[in-house]
């Protein structure tokens, strides 16, 4: 299998353009081949099996091979493999999809929009919010609010309003209308002796300064995911949202919660917003939506904003494949397989509250952990040179990558973002399977730390 991989390695340099990825280090470094995956492994061309810790990009909730995914999409594409919904038609698995995901989504929220991927759900986000405003006579209600290091997708309108500073950087500029706040990180962002509930009140009170900055007459929106994932799982004090909420009903600017990591079941609720206790006007949704079997997204509208739409006329706004049946049909089977398994109530009872306990044991002891942090099936392990002074590695030392990289070579998929360790692995994961994740992980933390001098 060497010499195929070899040739696959070459043939990706010579016409492959690999997103978030510097090509001159991966033309030195050569990709790793992923060849099939089962459960919560992956296999490269070379026969290594790795459990996969991150469940594909964050999506992957109800595990690889899944049979009855394969069939949804096979039958789909025998019966209707594609037909659109601009000429007011309609297909089947659009229809129920929509009425499935108004029975497991917060209350509130029954009327739903389909796009291919949480960057298209954002930026709809962005435009439904626009016109809702147009339409109710406040044209000059168009800015949005995000957060620092908050993802919204890789859009230049999705890039914008995230607040992924590498990414801003990319851009000669960015579009005008978008503003951001501070992140409700305690561990970065805490003042000395500040309480986690104090920082949550002042990190979203933030949020009331920038509105009144700008002018609440100006605002359209706040966004925010209920856990920032690839910001690196920074999951906010518990004061945080109650506050972010009251302030955008007081300044009647829209909420919305980006659940396109948190949704279907990694929190251990449906959604992150259920949580937290988040009511959202608008809810972007992807990833876990079709377990990453098809691409789809969703974006959830409240009847508020439903309505303002409703009797605005003509919404120009659309994509081909906008509700694709073939994705329909695979994020339906993917919703109703969740519920045959009990995988919400499973991850919330059970296989969480194990990897939390298990991760947790390993942070607490280990020299290199300054923070454990996230919620349900969703970690980050933040990397320190000291815990007492929580001083963090540079960029400069590239300390989660290597970690990351090591990782890989113990047969374990984690992710680095910044100089923290990242983990979402698959919903169906199991205790034995979390014991192996700790088991590789544990190692390459070790080797790591001894190039630092930790150990």
């Amino acid at each position: 299998m060497n010499e195929m991989r070899q040739t696959w390695q070459a043939l990706d340099y010579a016409h492959h353009i690999h997103p978030f990825t510097d090509p001159k280090a991966l033309k030195d470094k050569g990709p790793t081949v992923i060849t099939r995956a089962d459960g919560a492994y992956i296999w490269d061309a070379d026969g290594n099996k790795i459990l996969d810790g991150m469940a594909g990009l964050w999506c992957v909730n109800v595990g690889y091979g899944q049979q009855a995914l394969v069939d949804a999409a096979t039958e789909q594409l025998r019966q209707l493999p594609y037909y659109n919904t601009f000429f007011q038609t309609v297909a089947p698995p659009q229809v129920e999809l929509a009425d499935t995901l108004s029975k497991i989504t917060p209350d509130g929220l029954d009327h739903f929009f389909f796009a291919n991927s949480g960057s298209e759900a954002n930026d709809t986000i962005i435009r439904l919010a626009r016109h809702f405003w147009n339409r109710q006579g406040k044209p000059e209600k168009m800015t949005f609010i995000g957060r620092e290091n908050g993802y919204h997708g890789s859009t230049l309108a999705a890039v914008s309003l995230g607040g992924m500073k590498h990414m801003h950087d990319m851009e000669v500029s960015l579009l005008p209308g978008f503003e951001h706040i501070m992140q409700p990180h305690w561990y970065t962002g805490s003042n000395p002796g500040e309480s986690p509930e104090d920082f949550g009140l002042r990190a979203a009170r933030a949020l009331e300064e920038k509105i009144l900055e700008i002018g609440p007459e100006k605002v359209a929106a706040f966004i925010g995911e209920p856990v920032q994932g690839a910001g690196g799982v920074i999951d906010p004090p518990a004061s945080y949202w109650p506050e972010i909420q009251r302030i955008c009903r007081q300044y009647d600017v829209l909420l919305v919660a980006d659940e396109v990591i948190c949704g279907f079941g990694r929190t251990g609720e449906w959604f992150g917003s259920q949580t937290y206790g988040i009511e959202p006007d608008l809810m972007p949704m992807a990833k876990g939506l079709s377990s990453g079997y098809a691409p789809i997204s969703a974006v959830a509208i409240s009847e508020r904003v439903y309505k303002g739409i409703e009797e605005g006329g003509l919404l120009s706004h659309g994509f081909t494949y906008s509700g694709h049946p073939v994705s329909c049909a695979v994020a339906l089977a993917n919703i109703r397989l969740m519920q045959e398994l009990n995988l919400v109530d499973r991850v919330r009872e059970d296989i969480a509250p194990y990897f939390r306990q298990c991760l947790g044991e390993l942070a607490d002891s280990h020299p290199m952990i300054g923070e454990f942090r996230g919620v349900g099936l969703l970690a980050g392990l933040q990397l320190v040179k000291d815990r007492e002074t929580r001083e963090i590695f540079t960029a400069q030392d590239n300390a989660a990558n290597l970690c990351r990289d090591r990782c890989l070579a113990n047969g374990l998929v984690m992710r680095a973002v910044g100089q923290t360790l990242v983990a979402s692995p698959p919903l169906t994961l199991t205790r034995d399977q979390v014991d192996e994740l700790v088991g590789k992980l544990n190692p390459a933390l070790d080797e790591t730390a001894r190039e630092f001098g930790l150990l």
